[in-house]
C-alpha cells in the first residue's frame, strides 16, 4: 500500500486587476430616499443647536451677538459640508453631536435636580445623540451620504471640483 500524499491547493491564476468592488456596501436604491431624512437630520441638528442663541434674541437678551451669529454661520457651514458630501465634516459633525449630546445631557441633569428646565436641558442632549446616531445608523442616509461621497470621489478624480 503506498503512503497518501497531501494534496497540494490548487493555485488560480489572479487576474492583472482585482474585481471592482462595490463604491458602497448599502443600496444604491436607497439613496434616492435617503433624501428627506438627511435634510431633516442635518436641519434638526442646526435647529437644535442655534435654539438657545434665538431664544435669547426673542426675550430680549442681545449680548454676545456676534458670538451667537458667528456660532450659527459654522454650523450652517459645516452641516453644508455634510450635506456635499465631506467625509471629514460627516465624522466631525457625528463627534461634536455626540460630544455635545452627552455634555448637554450630564448638565441637564445635574441642573434637573433643583429645576424643571434642566430636564429640558437633558432632552435636547438626547436630541444631540439621537440625531448624531440617526446619521450613523440609517441605512437610507448612510445610502444617501456614500452616494454623494463617491460623486465628490468622482468627481475630484476626474478633475473637476466638487
Amino acid at each position: 500500500m503506498r503512503p497518501v500524499s497531501p494534496k497540494r491547493p490548487s493555485v488560480t491564476p489572479t487576474p492583472d486587476r482585482p474585481p471592482a468592488a462595490p463604491v458602497s456596501p448599502f443600496d444604491p436604491a436607497l439613496a434616492q430616499a435617503g433624501r428627506v431624512p438627511t435634510l431633516v437630520v442635518l436641519m434638526g441638528l442646526l435647529m437644535t443647536s442655534s435654539l438657545p442663541f434665538v431664544a435669547s434674541l426673542v426675550q430680549g437678551r442681545a449680548q454676545n451677538v456676534a458670538q451667537g451669529v458667528l456660532s450659527m454661520c459654522l454650523t450652517v457651514f459645516l452641516l453644508g459640508m455634510v450635506w456635499r458630501g465631506s467625509v471629514l465634516a460627516w465624522r466631525l459633525t457625528i463627534g461634536l453631536a455626540m460630544l455635545a449630546g452627552l455634555l448637554v445631557f450630564v448638565v441637564g441633569m445635574l441642573t434637573g435636580t433643583t429645576a424643571w428646565q434642566g430636564w429640558v436641558v437633558s432632552g435636547a442632549g438626547l436630541v444631540y445623540l439621537g440625531l448624531g446616531t440617526a446619521l450613523v445608523g440609517t441605512p437610507s442616509i448612510r445610502a444617501f451620504l456614500d452616494s454623494r461621497w463617491a460623486a465628490r470621489s468622482a468627481a475630484r478624480r476626474s478633475g473637476g471640483r466638487a
